[in-house]
């Protein structure tokens, strides 16, 4: 036991993380931040201001992330309860079969899409770099190879790893991008952002489904970390201190930018202010910070799905890593926006089975939850519906009405469904009223 508490590479998995490797809310914030600054949220940020001055684009950037972040503590703490990632931690609301094959397998494919589009992202703008203003022709097959197993492999060793790096490079980007934001200033972003009018008005749902899109699948995956927390406080602390200052800082930021500097990545920002090794530390510590998660992640999905032994994860994230690097060389940022919306359909309504599940018909009691063998066709069905739901709505925010209307029918289908073969929580109020007997 001593030596598995010491060793750095993280061997617990698919169970219950014991009390004694619990760590502090706010190691667990680091991660978050880190993970929450990269390019494309910066990226995110410009998008959602071409569409809103910039008054509205923070407003829709604030409620945005306020949304991920109530869903988010709301799985985080279902996670921290029960010391369970994600994709187990809902295998009553989805069935074990139903959580290794469905939600796994989206969780998987999204985080290792995520991975290749910005190690694609951080190839592209190290090679600008390097040709532009170091005149050196770097090959971006090359550029992309390297800085995808650079980052990959540091999620191969798990959380100590990721929070040593987090807690290093987290201060030193904050530092960073206060820098970037005031050069901008200095040179009339002020006078620019204050007067801007966007070509086009496209409403504040665009901006809101947009802010939401940037980090709904790394919400959806928060018990990977949050199953370390000691308990609901530190999970709540960890991710509201963690995501909202670091994630609206960088959408708005790269609001600032794209409208001041004429573009959202700081490398070439900083390039243009005559600080281009600046701007390389910056798109390197923003994307591995990043990056690391969405291969751990990927990879703790990978392991739930084929039902693998604990100390399998490390292999797996390595595959996964190694996949998204593969897609990283065949274009994947090209279609980034596109994956965007794929992404804002199809994960959020996960979460609304997930909370429906646990905290309205489980009573958030972890004594109470055990996972349901097979699928749980309900959850799978309400998941159906909310992301067709998310879809077609064009009302409102469609990504909450995705959430809610998966909510609303797996609690439907929970009250009325009458079998406890197929229904968990019939079958969990049949025994409450047998002990009570």
């Amino acid at each position: 036991m001593e030596e598995k508490k010491n060793s750095i590479m993280e061997t617990t998995t698919l169970t219950p993380v014991p009390a004694s490797e619990r760590k502090p809310w706010y190691n667990i914030a680091f991660i978050w931040a880190g993970s929450v600054i990269c390019i494309p949220a910066l990226m995110v940020g410009s998008l959602v201001s071409s569409g809103l001055n910039f008054r509205q684009s923070v407003i829709a950037m604030i409620i945005g992330y306020c949304i991920v972040v109530a869903y988010m503590c709301l799985l985080g703490m279902m996670s921290s309860d029960l010391g369970l990632p994600t994709t187990v931690a809902i295998s009553r609301a989805y069935g074990s079969r139903g959580s290794s094959l469905l939600v796994s397998l989206i969780i998987a494919i999204t985080m290792t899409g995520w991975f290749g589009s910005q190690t694609a992202l951080c190839a592209t703008s190290f090679c600008n770099i390097m040709s532009g203003y170091l005149h050196v022709n770097f090959p971006l097959w090359l550029s992309a190879l390297i800085w995808g197993c650079l980052m990959f492999i540091t999620s191969v060793y798990g959380v100590k790893m990721i929070e040593i790096l987090n807690k290093i490079s987290v201060p030193a980007l904050f530092v960073m991008l206060i820098w970037g934001i005031i050069s901008a200033i200095m040179n009339g972003a002020a006078g620019v952002v204050s007067s801007y009018e966007p070509p086009a008005f496209l409403g504040m749902t665009y901006g809101i489904t947009l802010s939401v899109a940037g980090f709904a699948s790394g919400a959806i995956c928060c018990g990977d970390y949050t199953r370390y927390n000691k308990d609901r406080k530190g999970t709540i602390l960890g991710c509201v201190m963690g995501v909202l200052p670091a994630g609206i800082g960088a959408l708005v930021i790269g609001a600032v930018l794209s409208l001041s500097a004429g573009s959202y990545d700081l490398s070439v920002v900083f390039s243009n202010f005559g600080l281009p090794i600046i701007g390389m530390l910056v798109l390197i510590l923003a994307t591995w910070t990043t990056n690391t998660s969405n291969a751990y992640s990927s990879g703790i999905a990978v392991v739930n799905m084929f039902k693998m032994k604990d100390d399998k994860r490390s292999a797996m994230t390595l595959v996964c890593g190694a996949i998204g690097t593969a897609l990283a060389l065949f274009g994947i940022a090209d279609v980034f926006s596109v994956f965007l919306n794929i992404i804002a359909v199809l994960v959020p309504p996960v979460a609304g089975v997930a909370i429906a599940d646990y905290w309205i018909m489980g009573k958030g009691k972890p004594e109470l939850w055990k996972p349901m063998e097979g699928i749980n066709w309900m959850g799978v069905i309400s998941w159906v519906v909310g992301g067709l739901v998310t879809y077609f709505t064009t009302f409102f925010v469609p990504t909450i009405n995705g959430i809610i209307a998966a909510l609303l029918l797996y609690c439907i289908l929970a009250a009325i469904i009458k079998d406890e073969k197929v229904n968990p929580i019939y079958a969990l109020k049949l025994q409450q009223h047998s002990k009570v007997e």
